[in-house]
C-alpha cells in the first residue's frame, strides 16, 4: 500500500544523490573523482546490509518512512532530497575542495530512502 510513495522518495533522493555525486566529481578536488564513485556506490549498499542486520538483531524491522497513518511524514521525508540537492549545489559554489564527506552523508540518506522502499514493499 505504501510501497509507490516510497519508492519515489528513493527515486528522488537517489536523483538528487547523483546529481551531488556528478557536481563534486566536477567540481570538487580533480583528483579524488574514482574516491567519490566508489563513496557513491559503497555507502548506500553497506548502510542498507548493516542496518538491516543490526535492526534484526536488536529484534526490530524497518519501516517505512511513509505510513498511511502519518499524513505529516511525507513531507519530513521529502527534506533528505531537498538536502541532496542543497549538498549538491555547495561544491558548484565553493570549488576546489574534498567533499567525500558530503557524499558519505547523502549516500546514507539514500540508503535509508532505499531500505525504507524495501521494507514498505514486504510490508
Amino acid at each position: 500500500m505504501t510501497a509507490g510513495p516510497n519508492l519515489m522518495l528513493a527515486v528522488t533522493t537517489g536523483t538528487a544523490y547523483a546529481l551531488q555525486v556528478l557536481t563534486t566529481s566536477l567540481y570538487g578536488r580533480t583528483d579524488q573523482t574514482l574516491k567519490y564513485v566508489l563513496i557513491a556506490l559503497l555507502v548506500p549498499v553497506l548502510f542498507v546490509l548493516m542496518n538491516g542486520w543490526m535492526l534484526k538483531r536488536m529484534g526490530r524491522r524497518a519501516q517505512p518512512m511513509i505510513q498511511p497513518g502519518y499524513p505529516g511524514a511525507a513531507i519530513w521525508a521529502s527534506i533528505l532530497p531537498l538536502l541532496t540537492l542543497i549538498g549538491a549545489a555547495i561544491p558548484v559554489f565553493v570549488p576546489g575542495y574534498d567533499y567525500g564527506i558530503l557524499i558519505v552523508i547523502a549516500g546514507v540518506w539514500f540508503g535509508l530512502t532505499v531500505q525504507s522502499a524495501l521494507a514498505a514493499r514486504t510490508a
